[in-house]
């Protein structure tokens, strides 16, 4: 099924190829003329921008990693004049330094084409109305979502996250056709739209959302919720320029990614060799264009496959699953190694129980013990909580290979939040 895009290009598998070694070998010579920190990481692997001669010298390349960043603070992988650069923006922050990451005019206008196409592929028009419910300022999201919609010319409703009164007032009398946020804030606004009975006052049709893994359960809360006709899952980080890296279409076989802006490579988190394809591993990300902080083989932490074959929209760039987690997400509970996410997949088959759950960890008497509450759905009688908390254990423990405690809850007595639902609780000394 071929289609004309105004942002999206249609490029084949040996056009994508040209594009990446091109982009790899300029990006090579750039970084390794004007970044001191590029250069001692390449000559301490004993590698020169010539010696990579085709995709397959890929391997040859050193791994950037957060520390690399944080080593380099303020402005770390500064590969131009001072002068050229016009913007910064960091990420959270939450353990160390801010990862702070440069931005020349060029950078802001590859983000903004990028992101373009996101709204494309989400088969937005110029009549959306787009209102933008993430964070702004020294974090990438807002800026992204804003200079995306703006490129692709829709209107944007600039909100920011936070403010459920002002969130439906403006969804309301905007008429929003689009929300852009996290799924827990869809979630949120859903409920809240749902309680007030003003679900069919709004306008909303598509959710582009990302930032925190979600589970099949959650989306189709908020998509039923808020009266969606399709949703969408977003990809991107601060370092590889922001939000907007890869998107799904409406065919939901995958994220479609900007191959022919950044390469993307999938490897085992500890042995750092390349996975086979289709198995999960690390995406470790290299720019193509990118002129104030190049990346070469940065390691994003980040838990993902990809897609083989071509997808049923179309679109001929390649695809990345959902990601899962992160590789330092992991909870080590009695020697087993457990993501948040397998919990969130076993959720999926209880249909008694919501998508809100939460872990607490603690440490009693000298052994680790684990909590999940999970919330039940609305309408339902109390009485099957005993039966739905023992069946879901008993999943649990046979996914897990490790034992918890199961408590349901009330509807919405888990809190709720406007950026990511934090997920564990780990009071363990």
């Amino acid at each position: 099924m071929s289609q004309t895009h105004r942002f999206i290009p249609s490029l084949s598998a040996d056009e994508i190829a040209a594009k990446q070694l091109d982009g790899l070998q300029w990006t090579l010579r750039h970084a390794y003329e004007n970044s001191p920190q590029h250069r001692a990481k390449l000559d301490a692997a004993g590698v020169q921008p010539g010696d990579v001669r085709s995709l397959d010298d890929l391997e040859k390349l050193p791994f950037t990693s957060v520390e690399d960043l944080r080593d380099g603070y303020p402005l770390p992988l500064l590969s131009v004049p001072e002068e050229d650069v016009v913007r910064i923006h960091a990420s959270s922050g939450t353990t160390g330094k801010r990862k702070i990451l440069a931005y020349t005019q060029n950078d802001i206008d590859t983000w903004k084409e990028m992101f373009a196409r996101c709204y494309e592929l989400a088969g937005l028009t110029r009549l959306d109305r787009v209102q933008i419910a993430v964070g702004y300022g020294l974090w990438t999201a807002g800026a992204g979502f804003q200079l995306g919609c703006e490129r692709f010319g829709a209107t944007a409703v600039p909100i920011g996250p936070g403010n459920l009164e002002m969130q439906l007032a403006l969804a309301e009398d905007m008429q929003s056709t689009c929300l852009c946020s996290t799924a827990s804030m869809a979630l949120l606004m859903g409920e809240e739209a749902e309680k007030r009975g003003m679900t069919d006052r709004l306008a909303l049709r598509r959710c582009i959302f990302g930032a925190e893994t979600h589970s099949r359960k959650m989306r189709e809360a908020f998509t039923e919720k808020l009266g969606l006709e399709d949703s969408f899952d977003i990809a991107g980080l601060t370092e590889l320029y922001g939000p907007g890296s890869a998107l799904e279409c409406s065919a939901h076989e995958g994220l479609h990614y900007w191959a022919d802006i950044y390469i993307l490579e999938i490897i085992d988190p500890q042995t750092l060799k390349p996975v086979e394809p289709g198995e999960v591993g690390e995406m470790v990300v290299t720019t193509l264009r990118k002129e104030a902080a190049p990346l070469i083989r940065y390691r994003t932490r980040d838990l993902s496959r990809l897609i083989p074959g071509e997808c049923s929209c179309g679109v001929t760039l390649p695809r990345h699953a959902p990601i899962i987690g992160r590789s330092d997400d992991m909870i080590i509970y009695r020697g087993v190694n457990i993501y948040p996410g397998q919990i969130a997949d076993v959720l999926e088959h209880f249909p008694r129980l919501s998508s809100e759950y939460r872990i607490f960890l603690e440490r009693r008497e000298g052994r680790d013990n684990m909590t999940i509450q999970v919330e039940r759905k609305p309408g339902l009688d109390p009485a099957g909580d005993k039966e739905s908390a023992a069946n879901f254990g008993v999943a649990l423990r046979d996914k897990l290979l490790a034992r918890a405690t199961v408590e349901i809850l009330d509807p919405g007595e888990l809190p709720r939040s406007f950026a990511k639902s934090k997920r564990v609780v780990d009071d363990r000394e």
